[in-house]
C-alpha cells in the first residue's frame, strides 16, 4: 500500500502541518497547557462513554473549542510521554524510556525557548521525568513541584527550591490550581506567559476530593467487548498474543489489579470521583481568564500524559498499545483563533504540544522537534496535509515485566503492533470494521502484504529518527539476587 512506503517517513518530518514562515507570524500569545495523569480519551461528560460521569468544565471547553479524539502518545507511560512532550521527540531520541531512567543531560525543554523569548513561565505539579526529584528545572520562571507520583493528600512542595509542607486535610488538585491562578494574578502584566498545571490526578492508588467521595458509589460501568475473552480463552481463537492472557491476573489484569482483590467497579468509581477535583480545575483556571478578559485570546489545551484501560483485553492500566492505552484526551479553546464546537479527526500526537506551543508564541521551532502544531487543524488550513500515520513504542520494564517491548504503527485503517524479545504472536487490527481490536488479522492471508509494508515502515521510522538501539540506561535497583551484584552498579 502507498502510504507504508519510505517516503511516508520523510513526509512525517516534513513538518507536514505548518506554513513556511507561520510560526514566525506569530504574535506572543498567552498559553495555558494542564496536563493530568492517566486520564483516558473518552472519559468525559460529553462523550457518553460513562453515562453517569459529569464533566461540566471540560464539556464546556470542548464546546467552546475543539475535542480531538484522535490524539495519541508515542510511548504510554508517565515519564516517556512527559519527555517527549517537553522535548517534541520520541523516546528513543530523548531516551528517557521509562519512569527509572535519568535525564541524559542534553535536552532542551520547549519552555526554555519560551523563557528566551521573553514569556514568564510557571509549572505547577508532577513532574515524574527522568528522575524523582522535584528540584526546578530549565525553563520555568516559577517551579512548584513535589517527588515522584506525589500524594493526594497534605502534599510538600518544592516551591523555587525552597520545601513548604501542607497539612490540614489539603488536597493536591486544589492546592495546585490555588497556587498556578495565584500566580497569573500576580504575573508581570507586561510580558506574556505560558501556565504548565500538572496534576497528579488521576493516577492510581486513586483518591478523590473528601467533597466528591461517594457521589459516584454502586456506579457500574458497562464492560467492555474484550473483557471476558482471555479468561474464557477465547482469545486463542481471535489470535490474540499469549501475553495479554497471562497479564490478566498480574499487576495489570483485572483478576488481581495492583496485586489487590479489590472490586473493579469501585476502583473505576474511585476514578471517576478523583476526575472531579480535574475538572473542577479546569473552571477554576477558565473563570480566571473570564474575568480578566483574557478568555478569547488565550490559547488554553488540556491533554492526557497516558490513557488507560479499564477492562479491555482483560488489562487495566497501560504501556500497551490498544487504543484505551495510547489514545489521551485532547480539548483546545481559543476564540481569537478559531471557532467552538469543533471534532476534528485528523491524528494528533503528544510530540505536537511543544511545536503548537511555539508557533503561537512566534518562536521558531528547532529541527530536532519532528512534531507539528495542530492549529492549523482546528483553523481550517486546507494547504494543510494531515499526517496519514503514526509510530509508537514502548520499551520493557524491569519493574514491570508483564508487558514486552512494543514497536507499532497506526493508520486511519490499520493498527500493526510488533513485539520485541518475547516469543509470541504480532498483532494487526482493522481499526475501521474492529475499533474493540478483537480479531487479530495477522495470519489473514489477504493481509499479509499489509502487514509486511507496516513492518518495514516501522523500522524505516526508527532509521531515520536513529531509533534502531534500545537506550539502556543505568539504574539502581535491586531485587532478590541482584543483591549480590550490587557491587557492580
Amino acid at each position: 500500500m502507498r502510504f507504508f512506503i519510505k517516503c511516508t517517513v520523510l513526509v512525517l518530518f516534513a513538518l507536514v502541518f505548518v506554513n513556511p514562515g507561520y510560526a514566525q507570524k506569530k504574535k506572543a500569545r498567552n498559553v495555558i497547557f494542564i496536563l493530568t495523569d492517566d486520564h483516558r480519551y473518552d472519559y468525559m461528560g460529553f462523550t457518553g462513554k460513562v453515562p453517569w460521569l459529569e464533566t461540566p468544565n471540560m464539556d464546556k471547553l470542548a464546546a467552546d473549542g475543539a475535542y480531538l479524539p484522535n490524539t495519541f502518545v508515542t510511548t504510554s507511560l508517565c515519564s516517556p510521554s512527559r519527555a517527549s512532550i517537553l522535548t517534541g521527540q520520541f523516546s528513543h531520541s530523548h531516551t528517557i524510556v521509562d519512569n527509572q531512567a535519568p535525564d541524559p543531560g542534553n535536552l532542551t525543554y520547549f519552555p526554555e525557548y519560551l523563557v528566551k523569548a521573553g514569556y514568564q513561565t510557571g509549572f505547577f505539579g508532577k513532574w515524574h521525568m527522568g528522575d524523582h526529584g522535584d528540584e526546578p528545572q530549565p525553563g520555568f520562571t516559577h517551579w512548584e513541584s513535589f517527588p515522584g507520583q506525589g500524594v493526594y493528600y497534605n502534599p510538600t512542595l518544592n516551591i523555587n527550591g525552597k520545601r513548604v509542607a501542607y497539612k490540614d486535610s489539603t488536597y493536591i488538585t486544589d492546592l495546585l490550581t490555588e497556587h498556578a491562578v495565584d500566580w497569573l494574578d500576580n504575573r508581570d502584566k507586561n510580558k506574556p506567559f505560558f501556565l504548565y498545571l500538572s496534576h497528579k490526578a488521576v493516577h492510581a492508588a486513586f483518591k478523590p476530593a473528601k467533597r466528591h467521595k461517594g457521589l459516584y458509589k454502586g456506579k457500574k460501568i458497562s464492560l467492555p467487548s474484550t473483557y471476558d475473552q482471555t479468561k474464557t480463552g477465547k482469545y486463542r481463537d481471535l489470535k490474540w498474543p499469549q501475553w495479554v492472557a497471562d497479564q490478566r491476573i498480574s499487576w495489570h489484569g483485572v483478576d488481581y489489579m495492583y496485586h489487590s482483590n479489590k472490586d473493579f467497579y469501585e476502583m473505576v468509581v474511585d476514578y471517576c470521583e478523583t476526575l472531579l477535583g480535574v475538572d473542577e480545575s479546569v473552571g477554576t483556571v477558565m473563570d480566571y481568564l473570564k474575568k480578566e478578559g483574557l478568555d478569547e485570546s488565550t490559547l488554553v489545551i488540556y491533554m492526557g500524559d497516558n490513557g488507560f484501560s479499564w477492562g479491555e483485553h482483560g488489562l487495566i492500566d497501560k504501556r500497551h498499545f490498544y487504543e484505551e492505552s495510547v489514545k489521551v484526551p485532547l480539548l483546545v479553546r481559543c476564540p481569537e483563533l478559531f471557532e467552538g464546537g469543533q471534532v476534528p479527526q485528523q491524528m494528533v500526537q503528544n510530540i505536537d504540544i511543544g511545536p503548537t506551543v511555539l508557533a503561537e508564541a512566534g518562536v521558531e521551532q528547532p529541527k530536532n522537534m519532528p512534531g507539528v502544531s495542530f492549529i492549523p487543524i482546528l483553523t481550517g488550513d486546507s494547504s494543510i496535509t494531515p499526517r496519514k500515520e503514526i509510530f509508537y513504542e514502548y520499551y520493557w520494564e524491569y519493574d514491570f515485566p508483564m508487558t514486552p517491548t512494543v514497536f507499532g504503527m497506526r493508520t486511519d485503517k490499520y493498527k500493526y503492533i510488533k513485539y520485541h524479545g518475547i516469543w509470541d504472536r504480532n498483532e494487526l487490527y482493522d481499526l475501521v470494521n474492529d475499533p474493540d481490536e478483537m480479531y487479530n488479522l495477522i495470519a489473514d492471508p489477504a493481509l499479509q502484504d499489509t502487514a509486511k509494508s507496516m513492518s518495514s515502515a516501522i523500522y524505516d521510522w526508527l532509521e531515520a529518527t536513529n531509533g534502531m538501539n534500545i537506550p539502556l540506561k543505568r539504574t539502581v535497583k535491586y531485587r532478590f539476587g541482584d543483591f549480590k551484584h550490587a557491587n557492580e552498579h
